[in-house]
């Protein structure tokens, strides 16, 4: 039978040694192996744990005085398996809550130790429970139930967003100088779980040289809410500490026509760009309605306008000024095809008309800065869709909330560990 022991040679030093039965496969053998190492896991951890507990003196936290009841046994799960222990458990001579010197310590959260708490939000982070159990037991061959990793993995999240406002993150170390920091906003729709399709929000701002790489990218996102405050608020936090950072960059909002992005973004950056990609879909838009052309002819005046839009400063005057003409000419034949190349035309003048300030895309490219939310659209799905409209996830605002902290955090580069240090630091 495979065995593990351990042994303290002092109070820094654990002797661990574990016999496996190499037999049979090799996957017979790695598997004998990770039994193994989880037994020994285990027998290490049930001398390290208790270390951490208190000696049963009394303990006074301001004015109150709490004592212990005595020691309890308790079970935590850990990354090898269930660890049991007994631990002093204090009460205040006024009864109430208990407290566990050992767990506070410890930084467990719920039962978990962290090392496992961390290992499974990660996971939660990218794929639901079910999956999430699977991958435990093929991958460390440890058996955890749905409801325990969903609940684990809900409990860290539900931290993640209670530390957005005390912890602050640190930007890793760039490159070169940050010569722009262009935001870009863009909302999602998920499936609630009382059937309707709700919009989520998803926030990126990113860090670029003079040359026109990006260096960084801060994500942040928000499940469904009426009128958005918890992640303007959430936003407008992330940008302050950006701002406070790089005084000097330049501050460029990026989004598509939606207004409500740009009622947030204007006042918040010092020059503004719509998308050109979504630009260019009206440019189709209107080729397709143009009269008198053949299919080639259109294709071609779409790739010129096109070209003329994002390199040619004064394109959108005369763009405006030809889908103009356009329209009136299909003026006298507005039904069938007719009305709906005018109606067409129409739209794409409304567009243009309504966004030409925000559509200096030759100024961009001759300044190495981006013309595309790409980043943002990008962000969308990799930061909500991936996660949260897997085939048949329902969401209620709660829940799509805390998985979104955990996704943002992972997504942004170097703030997964540093939450990780802080909670080691801190506790939660």
């Amino acid at each position: 039978m495979d065995t593990a022991t351990a042994r303290k040679i002092d109070s820094n030093t654990l002797e661990v040694t574990v016999r496996i039965r190499v037999a049979g496969s090799l996957l017979e053998t790695e598997e004998n192996l990770q039994d193994g190492l989880n037994e020994a896991g285990k027998k290490a951890l049930e001398l390290a744990i208790p270390a951490f507990d208190a000696d049963g003196s009394p303990i006074r936290a301001g004015k109150i005085r709490y004592t212990s009841n005595g020691r309890f046994a308790q079970e935590y799960e850990t990354p090898y398996g269930v660890v049991p222990v007994e631990r002093h458990v204090y009460q205040s001579q006024y009864g109430g809550k208990t407290y566990c010197p050992l767990e506070e310590k410890c930084r467990m959260i719920l039962n978990a130790t962290p090392r496992l708490a961390k290992i499974v939000s990660s996971k939660y982070a990218d794929m639901g429970a079910p999956a999430l159990v699977r991958d435990m037991e093929e991958s460390l061959r440890r058996t955890l139930s749905v409801r325990y990793v969903k609940s684990l993995g809900d409990f860290v999240g539900a931290v993640a967003e209670a530390k957005e406002v005390h912890w602050e993150y640190e930007i890793p170390e760039l490159p070169e100088k940050t010569a722009s920091v262009v935001v870009g906003l863009y909302g999602t729709c998920l499936l609630m779980k009382d059937g309707n399709w709700r919009q989520a929000m998803c926030g990126s701002i990113s860090l670029f040289d003079e040359e026109g790489v990006r260096m960084h990218t801060i994500y942040a996102g928000a499940a469904p809410e009426y009128g958005k405050e918890t992640f303007c608020r959430r936003f407008d936090r992330e940008l302050e500490r950006v701002k406070e950072l790089f005084p000097d960059a330049l501050y460029v909002g990026l989004a598509d026509g939606a207004p409500d992005n740009w009622s947030w973004l204007e006042p918040r950056t010092e020059r503004q760009l719509i998308d050109f990609w979504h630009a260019r879909e009206y440019v189709g838009k209107a080729a397709r309605a143009m009269p008198g052309k053949k299919e080639k002819e259109r294709e071609a005046w779409e790739d010129e306008w096109s070209h003329r839009l994002k390199h040619e400063r004064g394109a959108v005057p005369k763009l405006l000024r030809e889908i103009k003409a356009a329209k009136d000419k299909v003026q006298e034949t507005k039904r069938g095809a007719g009305k709906a190349h005018w109606e067409d035309l129409a739209a794409a003048e409304r567009y243009f008309t309504n966004h030409k300030g925000k559509m200096g895309y030759w100024r961009h490219k001759a300044e190495n800065l981006p013309i595309g939310s790409g980043v943002t659209e990008a962000a969308c799905k990799t930061l909500i869709k991936a996660r949260l409209c897997q085939s048949g996830m329902r969401w209620k605002s709660e829940g799509a909330a805390r998985v979104i902290a955990l996704r943002a955090l992972r997504m942004s580069g170097g703030r997964w560990e540093q939450f990780w240090n802080k909670i080691n630091q801190y506790g939660i």
